[in-house]
């Protein structure tokens, strides 16, 4: 049995704006729905499952590209799944590499404020550290 969805209940069912589900299925993310003779956007069980792909591999950090190669894997149930791996471990080695670029910004942030001794804008090192040579 098929349930079908507005787009208000899809939205509300999984848990996303009714905005992005437009948004997606501008961009092909989603299959445009059917239409009811009133002309209202009619989902059924497989949008919503798709819908719930889509926010996971969004939520982890995939990019709106590699959602759309994931879902194209998706669709192509008996291929091998090293391309699959692959496109994961880049983005683990993205995001280990925007760690690594947090930490070090961490790092500078509490050195700035390390060096700082209170007192007046005039004297702040860190206002200092901020503006250009003289």
């Amino acid at each position: 049995m098929s349930t079908s969805f507005t787009i208000g209940q899809l939205a509300a069912t999984a848990q996303m704006p009714a905005a992005t589900i437009r948004y997606y299925e501008k961009i092909g993310l989603l299959s445009a729905p059917a239409r009811t003779g009133s002309n209202y956007r009619q989902y059924d069980n497989d949008d919503l499952t798709r819908l719930a792909f889509v926010r996971r591999a969004r939520e982890i950090g995939f990019t709106v590209d590699q959602v759309r190669s994931l879902l194209t894997f998706s669709d192509q149930r008996e291929a091998d799944c090293c391309a699959v791996m692959a496109m994961t471990d880049e983005h683990l080695h993205a995001v280990e590499q925007k760690i690594a670029d947090l930490l070090l910004l961490r790092d500078h942030l509490r050195t700035l404020l390390a060096s700082c001794r209170g007192g007046t804008v005039a004297d702040c090192r860190i206002i200092d550290s901020l503006s250009p040579a003289a």
